[in-house]
C-alpha cells in the first residue's frame, strides 16, 4: 500500500521511453506564439499581463545590472508555474518531484550568481564570509558556518521545491483514496473528505504557484548579493 503512493512520483515510461521530457515540454504549448499584432486575443494579452507582471516583482530587488537575468528568471518562473500547475491534473506526472530534476535547475544557475559575484567583486563576494566586527576567536568557525550555508544554498532550494510538491500530491491521494472506500460504508462521511479534498486542492494550486515563486525569487536574492 505505501509503496503505491509512491508510484505517482515514478517516470511513466511507454515502450522503454520515459515521458518525462513530454510533460516538460508540454507547458510550451500554453504559451502565446510570436505575431506581429500588437493584440491578438483574451487568453494572450492576459498572459502578457502576467509575464510582465512576474517580471517586475522578480526585477524589483535588482539594479540595472541585473535586469541582464530578467528572460532567464522570468522563464524560469513560468515554466515551474505551468510544470506544477500540470501535475495537479488528473493522469499527469509532476516532473518538479523528482529532487534530481530541482537539484539540475537549482545547481547550475546558483552557481552561475556566485561566479557573477567573484568575477565583478571579489572582495564583497568573499567580504559575506565573514561579518563585521567579528571577534578574532570566532573567525574560524563563522568562516566555516558561512560557507556550508553558501554551498547548502541549491540543495535547500531544491529540497523545499520537492518536500512541498510531494507532501502535498500525497495528502490528496490519500484522502481520495479514503473518499473511495467510505462512499460505499459511510457516504456522510465520504462528501465530508471529498469536501476536505476539494479544499485541499486549492490549497495546492497555491502552494504550486507560490513554491514557483519562492525558488526564483531566492535566486534573484542570491543575485543581488553578487552585483
Amino acid at each position: 500500500m505505501n509503496l503505491s503512493f509512491f508510484d505517482q512520483f515514478s517516470s511513466p515510461s511507454l515502450l522503454g521511453i520515459p515521458l518525462i521530457l513530454i510533460s516538460m515540454t508540454f507547458p510550451a504549448l500554453l504559451l502565446p506564439s510570436m505575431t506581429n499584432r500588437w493584440v491578438t486575443n483574451r487568453l494572450s494579452t492576459l498572459q502578457l499581463w502576467l509575464i510582465n507582471l512576474i517580471t517586475k516583482q522578480l526585477m524589483t530587488p535588482l539594479n540595472k545590472k541585473g535586469h541582464k537575468w530578467a528572460l532567464i528568471l522570468t522563464s524560469l518562473m513560468i515554466f515551474l508555474l505551468l510544470i506544477n500547475l500540470l501535475g495537479l491534473l488528473p493522469y499527469t506526472f509532476t516532473p518538479t518531484t523528482q529532487l534530481s530534476m530541482n537539484l539540475a535547475l537549482a545547481f547550475p544557475l546558483w552557481l552561475a550568481t556566485l561566479l557573477t559575484g567573484l568575477r565583478n567583486q571579489p572582495s564583497t563576494s568573499l567580504g559575506h564570509l565573514l561579518p563585521e566586527g567579528t571577534p578574532t576567536l570566532l573567525i574560524p568557525a563563522l568562516i566555516l558556518i558561512e560557507t556550508t550555508s553558501l554551498l547548502i544554498r541549491p540543495l535547500a532550494l531544491g529540497v523545499r521545491l520537492t518536500a512541498n510538491l510531494t507532501a502535498g500530491h500525497l495528502l490528496i491521494q490519500l484522502i481520495s483514496t479514503a473518499t473511495v472506500a467510505l462512499s460505499t460504508t459511510m457516504p456522510a462521511v465520504s462528501l465530508l473528505t471529498l469536501l476536505i479534498l476539494f479544499l485541499l486542492t486549492l490549497l495546492e494550486v497555491a502552494v504550486a504557484m507560490i513554491q514557483a515563486y519562492v525558488f526564483v525569487l531566492l535566486l534573484s536574492l542570491y543575485l543581488q548579493e553578487n552585483i
